[in-house]
């Protein structure tokens, strides 16, 4: 077989559908090289999509197949909204198709048909995807209620403008109570409500999460989430991850970086200025996290204790 024409440019490096390779002038018959890979009924790469955007991706399973919309796994990822590991295969992704619609069976992609409303679906980078409230209450069904929790925070938290270009929550409690109630009977909707409960605005990681959930199952108070250390000068200092006031208490969580030293830098000059404060650290780290994060939790009751706090009071 001969060396293949190359592609428009328009179509290099990306998947594409038929529709498009024939509007930028693509024959048929280039169609059919075998240098070009079938990732499915009119669907077709020029070679490896693994390092792609998951946008450019999932962009021509939604164009041939109708009503559909990014959903569930695939649309949580494309929120960057914290979530367990994929399970099903790197290039499978969710497509979520309106209740009495044609049934869809196509390689590469899971399709949900469910009830959607035209308003829980949005445009994102040019494709169909399922709002965040949607999306959450989606993934309730397939995570547990820590990581239904954790997805909550993620989307009502309010974002730092200097570092994420935006100042406004992907959406709020109200958007998912809301969600919650036109989706009576869903699958999932049992854990959303209970985990409804436990969403708080302020965190800003999962790990965040995760160990103020720790806190509280302990039986200790619910410390306040970055809020600012204001002394009584008035003046304005850090903003711990998590905190007691009232003990005087922070409590960082140190990630993978804090092994950097840079950051080891900046970890030692924040420590020097809770002790100038009057304050106490606590330090969390990925070992104190292990079995469901009690060690975390004995931690964090050792500090209070010694700040004067007791059971009950």
């Amino acid at each position: 077989m001969k060396t293949a024409r190359p592609l428009p440019e328009v179509l290099e490096g990306r998947p594409f559908t038929a529709a498009e390779a024939a509007r930028a002038g693509v024959s048929a018959k280039r169609l059919r090289h075998r240098s070009l890979s079938r990732l499915g009924k009119g669907i077709r790469a020029d070679g490896p999509t693994a390092e792609v955007p998951l946008a450019a991706r999932v962009r021509p399973f939604i164009e041939v197949n109708e009503l559909c919309a990014a959903s569930h796994v695939t649309a949580a990822e494309l929120h960057a909204l914290p979530q367990r590991r994929r399970d099903d295969a790197f290039d499978a992704y969710h497509l979520i198709r309106p209740e009495g619609a044609a049934h869809l069976d196509r390689p590469h992609v899971i399709v949900h048909r469910m009830k959607l409303y035209e308003d829980e679906v949005a445009m994102m980078g040019g494709i169909p995807v399922t709002t965040p409230e949607r999306t959450w209450l989606d993934m309730a069904e397939l995570l547990s209620i820590d990581e239904i929790v954790a997805m909550g925070d993620a989307c009502v938290r309010v974002p730092r403008l200097e570092f994420e270009g935006r100042s406004m929550p992907l959406c709020s409690m109200w958007d998912l109570q809301r969600t919650i109630d036109r989706h009576r009977g869903k699958r999932g909707l049992r854990k959303a409500k209970e985990a409804l409960e436990l969403i708080r605005v302020g965190s800003d990681s999962a790990q965040e999460t995760m160990l103020r959930l720790a806190i509280v199952r302990a039986g200790l108070p619910e410390p306040e989430l970055n809020v600012p250390i204001i002394t009584e000068d008035g003046v304005r200092h850090h903003e711990p991850e998590l905190s007691y006031r009232k003990y005087k208490i922070g409590i960082e969580y140190e990630g993978e970086h804090h092994g950097e030293d840079s950051q080891i830098a900046r970890d030692i000059t924040r420590s020097e200025r809770y002790a100038a404060l009057g304050w106490t650290e606590v330090r969390i780290s990925k070992r104190h996290m292990v079995n469901d994060a009690k060690p975390a939790a004995a931690k964090v009751l050792v500090a209070l204790a010694q700040a004067g706090w007791r059971r009950g009071s």
